[in-house]
């Protein structure tokens, strides 16, 4: 097994996120206590950890939602610690929530083309004299968004209101609207959460997919199945720090990891 300081050694491709030194206390308590970790472009990183263990609150911390106490966080070459969350989002990185957030009383596809950026139409004099190009691109990003559904499943659903959805088919929804921004790297926390086992399934087969067309994904989740089926490579977070970090074969057989987080 190899610790957080031989990881720079295995691969010398730059990293699409990494992050190193992060601290986060609430209250005197170290929620997140100098933990690090990377990405490699085209990979799928799991992240593990008992509750408590600070795993969202590191996701919080590395899109910026809350700010670090101390650290580095550098995405695509770049230092985002003081972006906002929307703009580390243009820059490629978006992020999904334990429990999805759609718009319930939209449909689907509004959904859909809520996310989609760059718009010459988010502009108010632009609707007076560009609304030939407006057009253009409202048709391109709805065929985009259809063509996003049909990959998930969910072309059948798009006039419908989110709201009606299961809970499966909103985190769908949710990883299907964070692709209408073209992002290099996608955060999802806990997506097989809440989600009955076929679906659970097709997830991990369309995060397959989408990462064989070169999306990069850090992955939240207490599905050990899930990790293990899709990971690369898995971090441990235990009271806020780092545990351990291997491929899912050396952490299946981490004598630590086994008796601290898969209860063996």
């Amino acid at each position: 097994m190899k610790n957080v300081e031989d990881e720079k050694h295995m691969n010398s491709q730059m990293p699409v996120l990494s992050a190193t030194g992060l601290m986060k206390s609430f209250g005197g308590v170290a929620a997140v206590n100098d933990a690090t970790i990377a990405v490699t472009p085209g990979s799928i990183t799991g992240l593990i950890g008992p509750n408590g263990a600070g795993k969202t609150t590191l996701f919080n911390l590395l899109s910026n939602f809350i700010h670090p106490d101390q650290g580095r966080v550098v995405f695509d070459g770049e230092p985002i610690q003081s972006l906002q969350p929307h703009e580390i989002a243009q820059r490629g990185m978006v992020r999904t929530f334990q429990v999805a957030r759609v718009l319930s009383r939209l449909s689907v596809l509004e959904n859909m083309l809520l996310a989609a950026q760059h718009q010459t139409g988010e502009n108010f004099w632009n609707t007076w004299f560009a609304g030939g190009r407006i057009a253009k691109e409202e048709k391109e990003a709805r065929d985009r968004a259809m063509d996003i559904l049909a990959s998930v499943g969910l072309a059948e659903k798009a006039q419908d209101y989110a709201g009606g959805l299961s809970g499966g088919q909103r985190k769908l929804l949710e990883i299907a609207r964070a692709l209408m921004t073209r992002p290099k790297l996608v955060l999802l926390d806990e997506p097989a959460a809440g989600v009955n086992p076929t679906l659970i399934n097709q997830i991990c087969d369309y995060i397959h997919y989408w990462n064989r067309q070169g999306l990069s994904f850090l992955i939240i989740e207490h599905n050990m199945d899930v990790i293990m089926s899709l990971c690369d490579r898995v971090y441990v977070l235990a009271e806020g720090s780092n545990l351990a970090v291997g491929t899912p074969s050396e952490i299946q057989t981490n004598p630590q990891v086994l008796e601290a987080y898969l209860g063996q």
